[in-house]
């Protein structure tokens, strides 16, 4: 069986890395179901934002502006 020591300064090592952790995700907001939308309405409107994002995707073609930067490099 292996034991492993861990010193105080490791601790609060541990505790420093855990407290940045929740820090960084504080800010992220989590979308819940809990929305007020039926099913019906979240898919209508998930529908609707990826077309506006497809548009947006194809103007961008369309111009030749690769402000996205996820384009194809050659």
């Amino acid at each position: 069986m292996t034991h492993i020591l861990l010193m105080r300064s490791d601790y609060l090592f541990l505790d420093r890395d855990r407290e940045r952790a929740q820090a960084r995700n504080a800010g992220k907001a989590k979308q819940s179901k809990s929305d007020g939308l039926t099913p019906e309405q979240r898919r209508e409107r998930d529908a609707k934002a990826l077309q506006e994002k497809a548009a947006k995707k194809a103007g961008q073609a369309a111009g030749g502006n690769n402000a996205g930067g996820g384009g194809k490099k050659l």
